[in-house]
């Protein structure tokens, strides 16, 4: 059965070593890992505590701003994504989550380039700690500060053509759960994805991603997972949810009744958890 992770961006009250203590508690075998949460409690002791908790990391958040659209030069970005990458080898993550950057007043083709001129750079390193990069497209309506990226193919596209092992898709189904043209193709998508974030919708896309808990909202989240495991997925997927609704929950019922989800929703396919 594939892992299912909790991403501390969803709980995000809570301090790094509350989110370790209660994703076990609560029977996960994952866990999403913020940066932020692992810089406030340090990196060294960060990665010590979760080694010692036995969680696997699916996936590190977050490198990237290569644009200059967080307001480092590309340079400073480039420089802080070598340094999550070795983090992220650190934590022994299955991936490392790329924003490139917004358009930041370029043209395409000249964000696109200076997407390309850091993975040139960076993919060495990714290939030296044996961390996949993977780059996360968001629907143009919460693209603006996060990536010039704002489709599946384009982006796969752009996968594709380094032909490493080490750049792969972080797929999110809040942003195009919703797309039938990507739901068609997800056997072609499935070699190419080194995470699936898993987050509902309600309400139309917005820079705030208001994303409802599993099953809470208009997308076909099961018929997602299943179809990927059908395609023949075995990564991990990591459920990340913000807004007003999830901040209204109470962390540990979100952390049980996400687990269920999950677990009701592949039992047809891999048998319930032992």
């Amino acid at each position: 059965m594939p892992t299912l992770s909790m991403n501390e961006v969803t709980t995000f009250r809570w301090t790094l070593e509350e989110d370790v203590r209660r994703y076990v508690a609560a029977g996960y075998e994952g866990i999403g890992v913020w940066r932020q949460k692992l810089a406030d409690f340090g990196e060294e002791a960060g990665v010590d505590l979760i080694a010692e908790s036995g969680l696997r990391v699916t996936n590190l958040l977050w490198a990237g701003g290569f644009t200059g659209s967080c307001g480092r030069t590309p340079d400073e970005s480039i420089q802080d994504a070598i340094h999550a990458i070795r983090l992220a080898g650190a934590l022994g993550a299955g991936c490392l989550v790329i924003y490139p950057g917004g358009r930041n007043f370029h043209i395409y083709r000249q964000a696109e380039r200076l997407l390309r001129s850091a993975l040139d750079q960076l993919l060495d390193y990714a290939a030296d700690a044996e961390v996949a990069l993977a780059i996360e497209p968001m629907h143009a309506a919460c693209a603006a500060d996060w990536t010039f990226l704002t489709d599946v193919e384009s982006t796969v596209a752009l996968v594709e053509s380094y032909r490493s092992p080490f750049l792969k898709l972080a797929f999110d189904t809040y942003h195009f759960g919703h797309d039938q043209a990507v739901l068609a193709n997800l056997p072609e998508l499935v070699p190419h994805i080194g995470v699936v974030h898993l987050g509902d919708r309600i309400e139309s896309h917005s820079i705030d991603q208001y994303r409802q808990p599993l099953g809470e909202g208009r997308l076909h989240i099961a018929e997602i997972v299943r179809g990927l495991v059908d395609a023949g997925y075995t990564g991990d997927f990591d459920v990340e949810l913000s807004g007003r609704d999830v901040e209204e929950n109470e962390y540990d019922d979100l952390l049980r009744d996400s687990l269920n989800f999950f677990e009701r929703v592949l039992a047809p396919v891999g048998g319930e958890r032992s």
